[in-house]
């Protein structure tokens, strides 16, 4: 009879002990910001629920933050559809007033506004994962303390903002029982790419929206890349599972933008990604002085808003936003109040227009921002006068990109009021310091115009002149027959200079063929099919890409193809 018994006993153990899926517990309520205390405790805690149907015990799990790990937690079991805060030692006689509550060594700080939590299981699998923001409480009374976080559906544990809210319980929360929020909130949003970053030149993080399937995130397959490159390894990286690191099989070149194909990837609901399965990866470069420039700057908002300033990328390179520092000047004219563009990687592609403000949500209430993910937010920005000031560009080195000593006299002179008005920089090709490259940002644009071209946008009108390439298809063979390819050029004004790279078909440049060269009213350039080292090209289509310029700001890019052949032997 006792070995009858036996069997059960040991199965019910096992499963409690033992049974660790990932989401089979989930982190459902956060207490982050406990004052001004409204009905509970001032005390930071979390509470934990179990979505599977069996009981699971606790022992020897932990929870987590950005920075820290708690001691392990005590002999519980959590029995299916029940609740449990977790807090610290002293928090505990308050706290079970409320609901069943466990304690752990270290509770981990939660910031107010915003962390990053897991919950490891004894095993040390993450069985669940949140990164909260104080947006999440979509409520900026309750945001600033006193009310927890709840998640609306746990059987949606991946859902990530859409699925939290602030607790509607006139108490402020509900630890120890069902979530005032409580709904059916169903996830049939598929993951979608965001962006990437680079760790060196053949290690690329692509971050989802969303946690995504570990296994299927970490197929080799599922993903491609363009560029002649390919990838050796994929791996699904915890906590939050919302990112990939991919290893590629050889080294990436700089000033060339690849692209990301992501497939057969879904979320933890089995929704397959769509069409958001694109995304640009590249090797960034530290940004020499006016590769960006400060493009547009609100030093003056409504009552309302906050103060913002854009960036734009005018060259061929990527840069590490992480790597880049918007600063000021102080009263001794010294830079002052540095502050990164980016508290994580962020990638910054040529053309990118970077938008950077204190309040991401407040700039899209207030203006037309076509490109959300380029608003960067910052905990503060540097001071900008409403009458002048400075706006200082930093590059890693710390060494100045572009500065602007604006001033609001600078606006428009018919300007009624100049709250809420940008200033926008009229040519991002002409200077940063002169009063004419700046003009209010027209009215029909609302005022500003934050992640996408200026209202006020112009360049000097374009050269008069030509570029011909003879012949289209070229053979560098010595066989006496269209050996070279001839670059012929014709300017109607003198004082020009050139430069001239050749390209190939994956953007990759391959010959400097002509720097600063002075131009006269014709002339013509050979091309003998070689490279910078003087080595052979493959067969191919090939971009010859010719700047002319003049010391006015006159300037016109043009792009020439021609196509190189070999004959066979």
């Amino acid at each position: 009879m006792k070995s009858f018994l036996l069997l059960p006993l040991v199965v019910c153990f096992a499963m409690s002990t033992f049974s660790q899926n990932r989401y089979d517990v989930v982190i459902d309520e956060i207490m982050a910001d406990p004052t001004p205390q409204v009905g509970l405790p001032n005390n930071e805690w979390i509470e934990l629920k179990n979505t599977s149907s069996i009981p699971i015990n606790l022992q020897n799990w932990r929870i987590g933050d950005a920075t820290s790990q708690s001691g392990p937690m005590p002999n519980f079991t959590l029995q299916p559809d029940s609740f449990v805060v977790v807090c610290t030692g002293s928090a505990v006689a308050a706290l079970s007033a409320f609901g069943t509550t466990i304690s752990v060594t270290s509770f981990p700080s939660l910031d107010n506004a915003g962390d990053q939590l897991f919950l490891k299981a004894a095993n040390g699998s993450i069985i669940h994962a949140v990164s909260y923001s104080d947006s999440w409480y979509q409520n900026a009374v309750k945001a600033s303390g006193g009310w927890t976080l709840e998640m609306i559906d746990t059987k949606s544990p991946c859902a990530g903002s859409d699925n939290w809210k602030a607790s509607i319980d006139p108490g402020g929360g509900t630890p120890g029982r069902k979530n005032s929020v409580d709904a059916v909130n169903t996830d049939q949003a598929p993951p979608s790419l965001l962006r990437t970053y680079t760790l060196d030149s053949i290690t690329i993080i692509i971050v989802f929206d969303e946690p995504v399937d570990s296994s299927l995130g970490a197929t080799v397959s599922n993903y491609t890349i363009d560029g002649g490159l390919s990838i050796a390894n994929a791996t699904t990286l915890s906590p939050l599972f919302d990112k990939v690191q991919l290893k590629l099989n050889s080294k990436m070149s700089v000033q060339t933008v690849y692209t990301i194909k992501a497939t057969n990837i879904s979320d933890c609901k089995g929704n397959l990604i769509g069409s958001n399965n694109h995304v640009k990866a590249g090797l960034p470069e530290d940004a020499a002085p006016f590769d960006m420039v400060v493009n547009e700057i609100l030093f003056n908002p409504q009552s309302n808003g906050y103060d913002y300033v854009e960036f734009y990328n005018r060259r061929n390179k990527i840069f590490d936003a992480s790597k880049m520092y918007v600063a000021n000047r102080n009263s001794s004219n010294a830079i002052s109040s540095v502050t990164a563009l980016s508290s994580l990687p962020y990638l910054i592609f040529p053309g990118d227009y970077i938008v950077s403000t204190q309040n991401s949500l407040n700039l899209q209430g207030n203006y037309l921002v076509k490109v959300p993910e380029n608003v960067l937010e910052v905990s503060s920005l540097p001071s900008f006068p409403d009458d002048k000031g400075f706006v200082v560009l930093l590059n890693a080195q710390g060494a100045v990109a572009d500065e602007v000593d604006y001033n609001h006299s600078w606006h428009f002179k018919l300007l009624d009021n100049e709250d809420g008005v940008a200033l926008e920089r009229i040519d991002p090709d002409g200077t940063s310091q002169d009063p004419n490259n700046w003009h209010s940002a027209a009215s029909t644009a609302g005022y500003g115009t934050p992640t996408y071209k200026n209202s006020q946008y112009k360049q000097p009108p374009g050269i008069n002149a030509t570029i011909e390439i003879t012949p289209k298809v070229f053979s560098p063979d010595n066989d006496g027959r269209d050996d070279i390819a001839i670059i012929q050029y014709k300017v109607a004004d003198p004082g020009f200079a050139a430069n001239i790279t050749i390209f190939d078909a994956a953007g990759r440049p391959v010959r400097s063929l002509v720097q600063n060269a002075i131009l006269g009213a014709s002339g013509y350039w050979n091309w003998d099919g070689l490279d910078d080292k003087g080595r052979k090209l493959p067969v191919g289509t090939y971009v010859i890409f010719t700047e002319m310029f003049n010391l006015q700001g006159k300037k016109e890019k043009f792009k020439n193809t021609v196509v190189l052949a070999r004959k066979l032997n």
